[in-house]
C-alpha cells in the first residue's frame, strides 16, 4: 500500500520578502541548503523504506509555476504523477478537494499525505515513522493532523488542543484548533502541555475526506468536482475547469472542514520542524556563532549579536558591525532590515510597497520561464540590458516587438537565432541584431545552458511588448 503525497504550490511571498515574492515563493528558493525547499519536500516524500512507500506525488499549483514545480523535480530525478493547475488561487479547502477527487477517479481508496512544501524537516526517516504511526487511523476512517511538539511560546502558528499531554507514538483524539494565540496564552498553552503547533499536514483516504466535505462544505463539492470532470489536458498538466473553479469558495480546509468533523486523529512529532514563516525561523535554522548570529552567502558579521545576515547575490557583500538582534537581508533589487521582534510583520513591509507601486513587492529580480530565466542588469531611459540564460533545449517563442529593437550577444553555449526566414548557430563571442519588427526565435540547441546579454533599446521596454506568432509552451 502506498501513500500519496499531494503538494501544495501557492502563496504570497510576503513573509520571507526580500527572497520570496509573489511571482516566485519561498518553496522554490534554496532558503536552507542547496536544494530549494521544494526539492526537499519532494525528496523526502518520494521512494519508501520499512515505514512508508510513496506513490509519484499528485502537484496542485497555479499557472505561473507550472514549469517551476516540473522543472525542479527534473533536477531531482522525480516523476509527478499529475500536476493539477488552479486557473486561480482559491486557498487549501478547493486544492485538495480537487486532488482527492482526481485520485478518486482511479482509487477512492487513495490515502492522500497532503503536505505544503516550504517547510523543513531535517530528519526525514523520523517523519516517515510519524506518517506510519498515522495510517492505522487514516484506514480506519479518521481525518488525520499532525501536530508538532512546541519548544517555545511561538504566536505566529496556530494549535491542535489534545486531551491530555501526548504518550507514546499512535495517533490521539483531537479536541480544537487554537488560531494564532497572543504572547501570554501561548506561554500558558506551553505549560500545559497539551497543545501542538498545527503543521498543516494531513492525512486521510480519498473517500474520506471527500464524505467530509459533503457533509460540512457541501457548497464546495459541485463546483471542485465540476472543475476536475471538466479538466482539459495541456502540455503534461491538467487544467482544472476556469468557470467552474471560479465557484468554488476561497477558504481553508481547517475552517471549511477540520473545525466541523468529528472523525479527527492527530500523531504528535517530536523531531524538528518549521514552516520557515518568518526569518527569525530561518535564523533558528541557521547554524549560528556562539553570539547566536548566522550568516549565509555574501555576509559578515562583525561584534554582532542574536542576527541574522544574508546576501542573495555573491557580488553584494553585506557587513554588520555592532548589530543586536537585526535581521539584515540583502537582493540585489532590495535590502530588508528589520528588528528581530518585528519578524512577523515583513508583509507590512510589502503592503507598503504594493502602495507605491514597486516592483519589488511582487516580483523577483530573476524571471522564471518554461525555457530558463532572465534578469535585468540595467534599466535606463530607452535602453535595458538583461541575461538571459537558456536551458538546455529551451526555446523561445518566436515573437515580434513593436517597440523596441535587440542586440543578442553569446557569452556562454550556442545559440540558434532565428531572424524572419534566416536561421544561424551563434558561438560564444559572437553576436546578431534583431530590427524593431522583425520575426525572431532563440533557441538552445545544445547539452549545456546558453547565457545571452540582450541589450534592448527603443521608446519602450515593457514585457508586455511581445506578439507570439508560434510558442512550443502554448502561452498566450
Amino acid at each position: 500500500m502506498k501513500v500519496t503525497p499531494v503538494l501544495l504550490c501557492g502563496g504570497s511571498g510576503t513573509r520571507l520578502w526580500p527572497l520570496s515574492r509573489r511571482s516566485y515563493p519561498k518553496q522554490f528558493a534554496p532558503v536552507l541548503g542547496d536544494d530549494t525547499l521544494y526539492q526537499q519536500t519532494a525528496r523526502r516524500l518520494s521512494g519508501g523504506d520499512d515505514a512508508v512507500s510513496f506513490a509519484p506525488p499528485v502537484i496542485v499549483t497555479g499557472t505561473d509555476f507550472r514549469f517551476i514545480v516540473t522543472e525542479q523535480l527534473t533536477q531531482i530525478g522525480v516523476d509527478p504523477g499529475a500536476v493539477l493547475i488552479e486557473p486561480e488561487p482559491r486557498n487549501t479547502a478547493p486544492a485538495i478537494l480537487a486532488a482527492a477527487l482526481h485520485l478518486a477517479q482511479s482509487d477512492p481508496e487513495a490515502i492522500l499525505l497532503v503536505s505544503p512544501t516550504d517547510h523543513v524537516v531535517p530528519d526525514p526517516a523520523a517523519f516517515r515513522q510519524a506518517i506510519a504511526a498515522g495510517l492505522p487511523a487514516a484506514l480506519g476512517g479518521d481525518l488525520v493532523t499532525f501536530g508538532i511538539a512546541p519548544d517555545r511560546p511561538e504566536t505566529g502558528y496556530g494549535y491542535l488542543e489534545l486531551a491530555a499531554p501526548p504518550e507514546g507514538d499512535g495517533a490521539l483524539p483531537l479536541l480544537s484548533f487554537t488560531e494564532k494565540p497572543d504572547a501570554v496564552t501561548a506561554e500558558t498553552m506551553l505549560a500545559e502541555g497539551r497543545h501542538l503547533w498545527n503543521a498543516g499536514l494531513f492525512l486521510f483516504r480519498a473517500r474520506d475526506i471527500i464524505a467530509a466535505y459533503t457533509d460540512h462544505a457541501p457548497d464546495l463539492v459541485a463546483p471542485v468536482r465540476a472543475a476536475v470532470d471538466a479538466a482539459k489536458p495541456d502540455l503534461g498538466f491538467l487544467r482544472l475547469d476556469p468557470e467552474a473553479f471560479a465557484r468554488a469558495e476561497d477558504i481553508s480546509i481547517d475552517y471549511a472542514v477540520l473545525e466541523k468533523a468529528t472523525r479527527l486523529s492527530v500523531i504528535p512529532y517530536t523531531g524538528r520542524w518549521s514552516d520557515l514563516g518568518s526569518w527569525e525561523a530561518v535564523r533558528h535554522e541557521t547554524p549560528r556563532d556562539a553570539s547566536g548570529t548566522a550568516t549565509s552567502g555574501a555576509a559578515t558579521a562583525i561584534d554582532c549579536t542574536g542576527s541574522l545576515l544574508r546576501s542573495e547575490a555573491d557580488t553584494l557583500e553585506l557587513v554588520g558591525l555592532g548589530l543586536d538582534n537585526i535581521i539584515a537581508v540583502a537582493m540585489p533589487d532590495a535590502v530588508l532590515v528589520a528588528d528581530r521582534a518585528r519578524a512577523q510583520d515583513v508583509g507590512r513591509a510589502v503592503k507598503e510597497l504594493k502602495a507605491r507601486a514597486r516592483p519589488q513587492a511582487t516580483r523577483a529580480p530573476r524571471d522564471y520561464r518554461p525555457w530558463g530565466w532572465f534578469e535585468t542588469l540595467v534599466l535606463g531611459d530607452r535602453f535595458q540590458v538583461k541575461r538571459i540564460t537558456v536551458n538546455p533545449g529551451g526555446v523561445l517563442s518566436l515573437q515580434s516587438h513593436i517597440h523596441r529593437a535587440e542586440h543578442w550577444i553569446v557569452v556562454e553555449g550556442t545559440a540558434r537565432v532565428t531572424i524572419g526566414e534566416t536561421v544561424t548557430l551563434v558561438a560564444e563571442n559572437q553576436s546578431v541584431f534583431i530590427p524593431l519588427g522583425a520575426v525572431h526565435r532563440l533557441e538552445n540547441p545544445g547539452k549545456l545552458p546558453t547565457v545571452v546579454i540582450e541589450v534592448q533599446t527603443g521608446s519602450y521596454l515593457g514585457e508586455d511588448d511581445i506578439t507570439r506568432h508560434e510558442d512550443v509552451y502554448s502561452r498566450p
